[in-house]
């Protein structure tokens, strides 16, 4: 157990260095800044494994090498519905690394949670996939037609928890609440606050599935554990590099599109089609890097009247 708290105070240790220091509240992540701290994490994680390799053995680090990697294949999934979630709601950029930092410490405890007690209990919920999938396709078309940003003020699950909390129509420089909005009494939520529960559903429902995935490779709690943290943290900084590059590189935010759509289309079908995880991999390398190769060959003309 002593080994868990040691492990989760590093994690919390680079994280709040990543949020307090690196990128303080308001500030938009750079994709120089995206990057790095992805390759940080890969990094991290692979000084991880040999150090499990002098401590534990070949087997263990093999494991924790093997479950890494299929956690980290298996959330793909989760960063485009990061993507969807934080469009959706029209969350300003600079809010956007704080709702992922608070995101993450529940998911560290969560998935802590799962890990230790099974996730028998909640495999009722997998239903909910197939409206994450259709969700997914519907926000994939939108994208194309670029209708993929929602007013919060009009934002219709908005409105509707509104009926059961009050909250504010507009954010509110990061905060979660506010007191006296708009010289009213009392204590209001923020449609940030709809942005991070909605963020920690979805790592809730993702879980559901990934981590009996990592359990199949090993029994072993602690290794399952760090495999998933630094897959999630990993995913979080991928998340701001594409963010960020979809602003270089024109033709991105249709590749993602796609993306979104194979991806719901593959959360439909996960119960009747085998998707192998290389297969996911390389068809979202494949688009992602077709938009990309395009957006360089055809550039934006820097001339309005061309």
């Amino acid at each position: 157990m002593l080994i868990f708290w040691i492990f989760n105070l590093f994690v919390l240790s680079a994280v709040m260095l990543d949020l307090r220091v690196l990128h303080r509240a308001g500030r938009v992540v750079s994709p120089r800044n995206a990057l790095a701290w992805s390759a940080a994490w890969l990094a991290m994680a692979i000084a991880f494994a040999v150090a499990l390799y002098f401590w534990q053995g070949h087997q263990t680090a093999l494991e924790f090498v093997t479950g890494y990697v299929l956690e980290l294949s298996l959330s793909i999934d989760n960063l485009f519905v990061f993507l969807l979630i934080f469009r959706f709601f029209a969350v300003p950029e600079g809010q956007q690394h704080a709702v992922l930092f608070w995101g993450i410490l529940g998911a560290l405890v969560l998935r802590g949670s799962f890990i230790l007690a099974g996730v028998g209990l909640i495999s009722r919920f997998h239903w909910v996939l197939y409206a994450f999938g259709a969700l997914l396709i519907i926000s994939g078309i939108r994208f194309l037609r670029g209708q993929h940003q929602v007013d919060p003020r009009k934002n219709p699950v908005v409105r509707l928890l509104r009926r059961w909390l009050p909250v504010t129509d507009t954010y509110q420089d990061g905060r979660f609440f506010v007191r006296g909005w708009r010289g009213n009494a009392g204590l209001y939520a923020t449609p940030l606050l709809l942005v991070l529960i909605f963020i920690e559903i979805t790592d809730l429902l993702f879980a559901v599935d990934s981590i009996p995935a990592v359990l199949a490779v090993t029994l072993n709690a602690f290794i399952v554990y760090t495999s998933n943290v630094f897959a999630i943290l990993g995913l979080r900084s991928m998340y701001f590099a594409v963010a960020a590059l979809m602003k270089v590189f024109r033709f991105l935010h249709y590749g993602l599109a796609t993306v979104l759509i194979l991806v719901g289309l593959k959360m439909l079908s996960s119960d009747y089609i085998h998707v192998p995880i290389t297969a996911t991999l390389g068809v979202v390398a494949g688009v992602v890097a077709i938009s990309v190769a395009a957006s360089v060959a055809f550039p934006a003309s820097s001339n309005p009247g061309s």
